[in-house]
């Protein structure tokens, strides 16, 4: 019998069985994986004890083991050390041995937490389930905030939501008192909101199933984003393994002020790193600068450091974050973190692999786009660029919000720049929309007069949730076909990643820019120089904003939205229908055979910019996050092919008729051929979905061969077995056809930093042969081999 079997009545809904004693369980994973014990024991030598959040009273914020380790690391190095190196070496699993090398060593981590948003909890949950353990490790949340459609406003939405996702809302609650973990319930906001207002805290390691998890930097902490089965690692209290990360430095000098907005901070950074800069490193703002930047600002910078492909990124701590802190009712954190702000800032003197320097005082408002976050144009500048461009000057929506921009400050100054336009008689020319980032940010934008004031200038005001910003937009005032633009004040704007239409030109920056642009209509209008005309005809210009950054009364918190685990988990049972269409138990991957993959069938050679959006879309295709086989039903089916330049269209060699991925995928998969994707730069960039590393392995994929990857793709793959390889040299990207045939040798002595070999087979019977770089460490080549990360868990249980 199976794992999940074994866990599992077969009834017409299958319901976990008591499991084995948890002291017993966690002892024998300790043993075998080397698991911490001190978040399932009573904390020790506390200097002060303060817990990490008010939701768990006995998980103990533990400065003192934070210390500890990063005077053992500073000995060792015996140099300055940065503040991300503070953070993620102090919390080494073993700090006196581990071997330390930027960009190169991978480190053995004990993060302190996990945060997981609906859409990827599915299959983190589904994956813990399989693994057979009783109750996580770590503290844990569960947010629901990626199911929620946009359609018509907030609580119709919500309401609808609720009766649709039902199936999958009640999965989750129930795993999550199963396993003890926390619930925020639909409507609760956006993870990473509820992680700032909650959760994270100066020198925190926490992990979560969204790539932009680095939001909570903007609190001092070091968030990074992966995919479920990392999650599920420390869940299990297994060490969490990452690739050593180099450091870059952006000093900043100067101080904000006018127009120009936090945002403008990482617009201007994506334009200088491009989407791929920060692979492999953490980015670290320092520098007088810092200072004129609210917490919450710091926080909209980090949060789109995913975009530059950073492991993560963080600020020092400073006043900000203590004003925060206690406005959010942690005043004993700030306390123990005034304590301990040595450790919570760079050391004078330390070294940063790359610096970047930006003065505040000279940087203009930014716009970035279309199609991809890096392409960085002044607000002054962008009208020109799209008028030579061919890029739609007319602005159909203007969209304000997301996990990015949604907090108390973002509100204030739009609404401060929609006041001035109601004061002249103007509304919106464009549609406009707002969506909350939390509860507390609803609750209390409603309450002091914003939401109202940016109701009255036109505008919309959506479910707390994603919505729009991934997808979940139900659109009606176009076609799909039809050339528009939309200005956001998202992170993210690929090619049809919000309303799923190839030819929507989105743009994003701060959300005044999107407000002033939504009440101008035109991408050439520049608020900084630029009049509008009032209801009376006379010509005006619109002030810089100002607002507070934080509410002058205490925050409200609205309604209660979490659902504590409770103690004795025993009786709790969680459903999965076998006929479930949203919910799928998995079943082990096959274990490697021990041979080399001969003669694989290439599926697709992509061509260009390859996203997780492309690989595995997002939009309608969330609700079958919880059922591999579904969900595999998007495989690659935005990816273009290099064959004939068309998205879902690939060859089958053996019919040699064009038909959707998915489909290919699924043929091969019945007749027993093996296959392969060849793909470009940077493949995987953009969200962590581990779905778009899950979809080729279900449907027959053995390895992904691309010039490069982005970081938490790359480990997605490797933890479901996959094999992510790059050319050695990336011209020979072109050497390979769609219509060729590879055979990957040398997997019998596979070895970390040892290439393999490639043979080509072309139809025409001639051959030639290329290496293949990986960066598999020993651990990984344990995945591989035992068929996934999750086999090999099983296999170290037994």
């Amino acid at each position: 019998m199976s794992p999940v079997a074994r866990h599992f009545h077969a009834t017409s809904s299958l319901s976990v069985h008591k499991m084995a004693p948890y002291s017993l369980l966690v002892t024998r994973l300790q043993k075998a994986l080397g698991v911490r014990q001190y978040h399932v024991a009573s904390v020790l030598c506390q200097r002060a004890k303060v817990a990490m959040s008010h939701f768990e009273p006995n998980e103990y914020i533990r400065y003192d083991l934070l210390e500890k380790n990063i005077n053992i690391v500073r000995k060792r190095l015996n140099r300055p050390l940065t503040l991300s190196e503070k953070i993620v070496y102090g919390h080494l699993d073993d700090p006196a041995n581990q071997e330390i090398e930027r960009g190169k060593t991978y480190l053995r981590l004990r993060p302190d937490r996990v945060a997981m948003q609906d859409a990827t909890a599915q299959m983190a949950m589904l994956q813990f389930i399989s693994s057979g353990l009783p109750k996580v490790a770590v503290p844990s949340t569960i947010h629901c905030d990626h199911l929620i459609e946009a359609q018509v406003g907030g609580e119709k939405d919500l309401r609808r939501a609720k009766d649709i996702n039902q199936e999958v809302y009640n999965f989750l609650a129930t795993a999550g008192a199963k396993y003890g973990v926390g619930f925020w319930r639909p409507g609760s906001g956006i993870i990473h909101q509820i992680i700032l207002e909650n959760y994270a805290y100066p020198g925190v390691l926490l992990i979560g199933t969204d790539s932009h998890t680095p939001n909570g930097g903007g609190l001092g902490g070091i968030c990074i984003g992966v995919g479920g089965a990392d999650a599920v690692d420390v869940m299990a209290g297994i060490p969490w393994e990452l690739k050593c990360p180099k450091v870059i430095g952006v000093k900043l000098t100067g101080s904000l002020s006018g127009w120009t907005s936090p945002k403008d901070v990482i617009l201007k950074v994506a334009g200088i790193l491009t989407v791929k800069g920060g692979t492999g490193a953490i980015v670290e703002y320092h520098g007088p600068g810092v200072d004129s930047i609210s917490c919450t600002g710091m926080a909209t910078i980090c949060n789109m450091g995913a975009e530059i492909g950073a492991t993560t990124s963080v600020f020092p701590y400073n006043n900000r974050m203590k004003k925060y802190l206690s406005k959010t009712g942690r005043a004993d954190i700030a306390s123990l973190a005034e304590e301990f702000k040595d450790h919570l800032v760079p050391d004078p003197g330390c070294h940063y692999d790359q610096l970047i320097e930006v003065n505040l005082s000279e940087l203009k408002p930014h716009i970035n786009g279309p199609f991809t976050p890096d392409l960085a144009h002044p607000v002054a500048e962008v009208g020109a660029v799209a008028e030579k461009e061919g890029w739609p000057l007319d602005i159909r929506v203007g969209l304000i919000g997301s996990c990015t921009n949604s907090s108390y400050e973002d509100m204030g100054r739009s609404a401060a720049v929609a006041k001035q336009a109601l004061a002249h008689g103007l509304k919106c020319k464009s549609q406009f929309t707002i969506t909350p980032g939390s509860e507390q940010i609803r609750a209390t934008i409603e309450r002091d007069g914003y939401a109202q004031v940016l109701r009255d200038v036109g505008g919309i005001v959506l479910a707390n949730a994603c919505g729009l910003c991934i997808g979940q937009w139900d659109r009606k005032d176009i076609k799909k076909g039809e050339k528009n633009t939309i200005v956001t004040s998202y992170n993210r704007n690929f090619t049809g990643r919000n309303d799923a239409n190839p030819e929507t030109h989105a743009f994003v920056t701060s959300p005044e820019i999107v407000t002033a642009l939504a009440i101008a209509g035109t991408l050439k209008f520049n608020p900084e120089t630029d009049f509008l005309t009032g209801k009376d005809g006379k010509k005006f210009k619109l002030e810089a904003p100002d607002a507070d950054e934080l509410p002058r009364a205490e925050f409200d918190p609205g309604q209660d939205t979490y659902q504590h685990p409770p103690k004795d988990s025993s009786g709790q049972r969680v459903d999965v229908s076998p006929t479930s269409q949203r919910l799928q138990l998995l079943e082990p991957f096959d274990k490697w055979d021990g041979q080399d993959l001969e003669d694989l069938q290439i599926l697709i050679k992509v061509k260009g910019k390859c996203t997780t959006d492309h690989i595995s879309a997002a939009g309608p295709w969330l609700k079958f996050r919880g059922h591999l086989d579904n969900i595999s039903n998007n495989l690659l089916i935005g990816a273009i092919n290099i064959e004939n330049g068309k998205a879902n269209s690939v060859r089958n060699a053996v019919t040699q008729e064009f038909g959707p991925v998915p489909d290919t995928a699924r043929y091969y998969k019945k007749h027993g051929i093996r296959w392969v994707v060849i793909g470009d730069e940077n493949y995987g960039e953009g969200s962590s979905r581990e779905h778009a590393a899950l979809e080729p392995r279900h449907l027959g994929g053995r390895a992904i061969i691309t010039k490069s990857f982005a970081r938490i793709h790359e480990t997605n793959l490797k933890k479901q077995g996959l094999l992510p390889l790059t050319f050695a040299d990336p011209a020979d990207y072109n050497k390979i056809h769609p219509v060729d045939k590879l055979t990957i040798q040398g997997l019998k002595d596979f070895a970390p930093g040892k290439p393999l070999k490639c043979i080509i087979k072309h139809p025409n019977g001639t051959q030639e042969t290329i290496l293949l770089n990986h960066t598999f460490n020993e651990t990984q080549i344990e995945w591989f081999r035992a068929g996934s990360a999750l086999n090999r868990m099983k296999e170290l249980q037994q």
